[in-house]
């Protein structure tokens, strides 16, 4: 009999019974579901269970942490539900069932804009530090840019727009190549058709509006012709051009015998599709991206402006929690395209402070609370930085109103913002860096309302807070003052040193942007920005758990009886273990600072996920207490991250 046999029996019972699961499978700490009717399972009860350390719902699937012995828990579970478990991609494709067809369009299109996010961001920085060398007048009584002021700056401003103009200018190059690498099939073509959307041999889509119609040159064939305008910026032209790609590609693939699918497949499908992009769908795609900027950019200005803007301001974080937020990320490239900046994307900047403040509101009502202050503070800090799961998932949603006076301090920012007219030239810098994106001429009103967003959400969050947890406050108060545990009753404890697990720096477990890790639900622990492709052991102890398919997880138990997780990256598991090589199996002894997983860091960001590298303490064994060494540049195997009694 297994040992979860029994807690088996009542998590399928509580989520519905067999007849309600989908699709089951598992990660290195969670059960992942695909129900059929949701909102059969008792997640009360289930959170209840001994094994379960929480629940929670992305993307269609019902998640289950459980911990290091997820494997075995599943095991079970699949033995008494008498179902077969499926493939991790089986289960992101069933989750579909439980998505709407906004959902599902939403969700494709953050797949295909999440990997380009951090050359966005790149972009974003270069373009608003421009603007303050080379549009700010700073000097000689306000009349002179250090641009004019200066040889150097003014080289420098100049070698800026190589960089900027390369990522925004050719976005459409990336956006093709990241929907073929989405859809699995030949990036390289994707690379090539987006290139020819944006080849100097064309008309510059930005010359475009200035050039008059019998001046635009075209390919002429005869019985018609084709204007050869490029699609410089353009969103929408890449996005259908990228899908036609694949379509096509797949279709021939499938007609055509393997013997001559290497020349057949490639030439047909990039012939067919670069004509129809420039021939058909190119035109089309600039007039619906105009239609949707200009419908955007209508309600942005209308005389319901402030209506308009409240709404967007009050909802934004809630779209964080969905995965749904990164639609605006198309509508914030189309605006910036079809009009030199955006009103959007200035109040998703906003929102991000707004959260942090409210952060910063239960830091101030938990003073007495150490516990709690390791948790708030790295995920306020986070959160002005423009990175909100940590603050969202850890801090605000776990007592309720701290998430919706976020919100509200956001709604009354968002109206500052787009009544005063504020405009941001690019995406991707969010939280106080965000006002580097702003136009010189905004940033005055952008401080203003990036002001509210700091006194308002923490005045609320404190006016209500000190009702909601006064009692609490003054219980932790007490407790603060109690005696202290000594040092000699401690001492028939092993003093646990753990060596970091992989060369870099070393970064809070609050400020991992997944909410299972910055939450602690798993347990505390510390995360590292790698620099190298070697997981080590951080002390001598015996391998508990390997993830042989994945192969980008492994649990270890130290020899004073603590257990950790080691985990590379975030989603990483859905690599199938491309870039991932396991040194251990299940069941070995390691010594600290032996390899334990090679991992290609190269592989990860090319995939487009993080590749932050976490170690989660999920039993304490005869430890009584660890801190963890935060910030600081570390050596796999050799540096002290984290010492204990």
């Amino acid at each position: 009999m297994g040992r979860f046999r029994e807690e088996s029996e009542k998590l399928l019972r509580l989520v519905g019974g067999k007849e309600n699961i989908a699709a089951v499978s598992h990660c290195v700490t969670r059960m992942r579901f695909v129900l059929q009717d949701p909102a059969k399972a008792d997640v009360q009860a289930i959170e209840a269970l001994p094994s379960t350390k929480g629940t929670f719902t992305q993307a269609g699937q019902f998640q289950v942490i459980i911990g290091n012995e997820v494997s075995t828990y599943y095991n079970d579970f699949v033995a008494v539900a008498g179902i077969e478990g499926v493939s991790k991609d089986a289960v992101k494709a069933a989750a579909k069932q439980n998505q709407s067809l906004l959902q599902r369009t939403m969700a494709n299109l953050a797949e295909i804009f999440s990997p380009l996010i951090p050359a966005i961001i790149v972009g974003g920085l270069i373009l608003g530090f421009r603007n303050v060398i080379g549009e700010v007048a700073l000097f000689e009584g306000g009349t002179k840019t250090l641009v004019e002021l200066s040889v150097f700056w003014s080289g420098m401003y100049s070698f800026l727009w190589l960089i900027g103009e390369a990522i925004f200018h050719f976005l459409p190059v990336a956006i093709v190549w990241s929907i073929t690498k989405k859809m699995g099939t030949t990036q390289v073509l994707g690379i090539v058709l987006g290139i020819t959307l944006v080849s100097p041999q064309l008309l510059n889509a930005y010359a475009v509006a200035t050039t008059a119609a019998a001046d635009i040159p075209f390919w002429n064939f005869g019985l018609f012709q084709v204007n050869m305008i490029g699609y410089q910026a353009q969103v929408l032209p890449a996005v259908l051009a990228g899908f036609t790609l694949v379509f096509l590609e797949r279709f021939f693939r499938k007609i055509c015998p393997p013997v001559i699918s290497m020349i057949v497949v490639p030439f047909c499908s990039l012939i067919l599709a670069v004509a129809i992009a420039h021939g058909i769908l190119g035109p089309i795609g600039w007039k619906l991206g105009a239609i949707v900027s200009n419908l955007v950019n209508a309600g942005l200005n209308s005389s319901l402006k402030v209506v308009f803007a409240a709404v967007f301001g009050f909802f934004y974080a809630p779209l964080v929690i969905t995965g749904l937020h990164h639609m605006s990320n198309a509508i914030d490239l189309q605006l910036i395209a079809d009009f030199g900046g955006t009103t959007l994307w200035p109040m998703i900047a906003l929102s991000n402070i707004a959260q942090g403040s409210a952060v910063l509101g239960m830091i101030f009502l938990q003073k007495n609370d150490a516990k709690a202050k390791e948790i708030s503070i790295p995920a306020c800090i986070s959160c002005y930085l423009g990175v909100t799961e940590p603050a969202i998932f850890g801090v605000n949603l776990k007592s309720g109103f701290p998430f919706f006076c976020g919100m509200t301090g956001s709604a009354i920012a968002a109206v500052i913002s787009v009544g005063s007219g504020v405009v941001a030239n690019a995406i991707g810098v969010g939280g106080i860096p965000g006002i580097l994106s702003i136009q010189p001429n905004s940033m005055g009103m952008f401080a203003v309302a990036m002001v509210e967003t700091i006194v308002v959400p923490f005045l609320l969050v404190v006016t209500i807070g000190k009702k909601k947890l006064g009692e609490q406050n003054a219980q932790m108060s007490q407790a603060s003052q109690a005696p202290q545990t000594s040092q000699a009753s401690a001492s028939h404890h092993t003093s646990t040193e753990l060596l970091a697990f992989v060369s870099g720096k070393t970064v809070a477990i609050e400020e991992v942007p997944d909410q299972v890790f910055s939450s602690k639900a798993l347990g505390d622990g510390i995360a590292i920005e790698p620099e190298s492709g070697t997981l080590t052991a951080p002390a001598d102890g015996t391998v508990s758990v390997v993830m042989e398919d994945s192969g980008h997880a492994c649990g270890l138990t130290l020899d004073n009886g603590m257990e950790v997780l080691l985990h590379i990256g975030l989603d990483t598991v859905k690599m199938n273990g491309d870039g991932f090589e396991s040194v251990v199996h299940m069941g070995d002894r390691v010594k600290a600072g032996d390899p334990l997983i090679r991992f290609d860091l190269d592989k990860i960001h090319a995939a487009g996920y993080p590749a932050v590298t976490m170690m989660i303490v999920t039993g304490m064994g005869q430890a009584t207490a660890l801190e963890f060494v935060q910030g600081r540049q570390v050596c796999g195997g050799n540096d002290v991250i984290a010492k204990g009694e």
